[in-house]
């Protein structure tokens, strides 16, 4: 059997979550997640780095200090995870959906402006598959209507747009460390924070509303309730958990690249044929293989293919629905203009099994049996 994925562990982790229980100190903010939190800052030059219980809830404190007020407007694409749009809704946010380039299957940059009114606030780019979107042309828009940019990187750490580290190009970025990322913490995320005015809030914001991290710094001499807040803290069990991979980064990218590379070899024919299409890397972009995935001619061909490939115990997905079609996408949200490429893109998509120590033989029936399938 050929699982889709197995999250990632190094072998250090166990010990690392052994000095963090012996240390007596198993809640938040404890030593290994300001290790975490400072290895991101220097590895990806952040200004500031907090790590949280799930990239959901680091989106959800993006949505919260950009301060949206009721009829206010986020653009966003619908080819992304419910987290994204459900945390702009907590902030209060009404969704407008705009369509994707086939080529990435990020949000279109040049659909954004004409979604553009006078109540919209931010824009939400999805860096799908860990390759970025159009970044330079998204902050031009963003700067000439005054609009705040919110990077959900979930699927992006390591990788880089013209040599920047995605999550540190916009107002906010938001990471996922979830079992199904490159690098885990079972349940987990991190905000980054681009502008040190936010800094403050944003750890009231994540301290429940409590001004409890300047009282651990000295800063005051007692901490109190100072404005609203939520629980955003994760265990420092997790962190430890995830320390263990992060000392490990480019050992854990690079074995990823490995398999990516070798799928790439081995389907590069069928693309060439004009069977397949392949992921598409845009000059200046660097990924971090966190998926590979392939397009077949229809959701019909995608369905066969998903079949015979599980009747030789080899589990490969889809990915995402399109929000907009979605009863929530409809109730919270509308889609401007047309959906050329979202939902005829989405049903062509499939995704075969990739994931940290995968081993050669496995890697290798994967190829082999989805060749026979083109093949048939």
């Amino acid at each position: 059997m050929v699982p889709f994925n197995v999250a990632p562990f190094v072998g250090e982790e166990f010990e690392y979550i052994k000095q963090a229980i012996e240390a007596n100190k198993i809640s938040g903010d404890g030593r290994f997640t300001k290790l975490c939190n400072k290895i991101m800052e220097d590895r990806f030059k952040a200004q500031k780095v907090m790590l949280t219980t799930s990239g959901t809830s680091a989106l959800d404190m993006a949505a919260i200090l950009c301060d949206f007020k009721p009829g206010d407007e986020v653009i966003l694409p619908s080819y992304t995870f419910s987290s994204t749009a459900t945390a702009m809704i907590l902030g209060g946010a009404k969704l407008v959906f705009v369509d994707i380039r086939p080529d990435t299957m990020n949000i279109d940059e040049k659909k954004i402006e004409h979604a553009i009114t006078d109540k919209t606030k931010a824009i939400v780019v999805v860096h799908y598959g860990g390759v970025a979107c159009e970044m330079d042309t998204i902050m031009d828009i963003a700067k000439k209507h005054n609009l705040k940019v919110i990077e959900d990187a979930a699927q992006a750490v390591m990788a880089t747009y013209k040599g920047r580290a995605l999550g540190t190009i916009g107002d906010f970025g938001c990471y996922s460390f979830h079992e199904t990322k490159n690098y885990s913490m079972g349940e987990g995320g991190a905000i980054l924070i681009n502008d040190p005015e936010y800094n403050e809030r944003a750890e009231i914001l994540r301290e429940k509303g409590t001004n409890r991290s300047k009282f651990f710094r000295g800063q005051v001499d007692k901490y109190t309730w100072v404005d609203f807040g939520d629980s955003y803290l994760p265990s420092d069990i997790n962190a430890a958990y995830l320390y263990a991979q992060l000392m490990h980064a480019d050992e854990i990218n690079n074995n990823r690249l490995e398999t990516y590379n070798a799928y790439l070899e081995a389907f590069k024919p069928l693309a060439d044929s004009g069977r397949i299409e392949l992921q598409h890397i845009p000059e200046g972009c660097v990924h971090n293989a966190h998926i590979f995935y392939i397009k077949l001619k229809d959701l019909d061909d995608r369905t066969k293919f998903i079949e015979y490939m599980k009747d030789s115990a080899i589990y490969a997905a889809f990915h995402y629905v399109p929000l907009h079609s979605a009863p929530a996408g409809i109730k919270y949200g509308r889609f401007d203009g047309e959906d050329e490429y979202t939902t005829k893109e989405s049903e062509r998509l499939v995704r075969l099994p990739l994931y940290y120590d995968i081993h050669k033989e496995k890697r290798d029936l994967v190829i082999d049996c989805a060749l026979r399938y083109f093949m048939a």
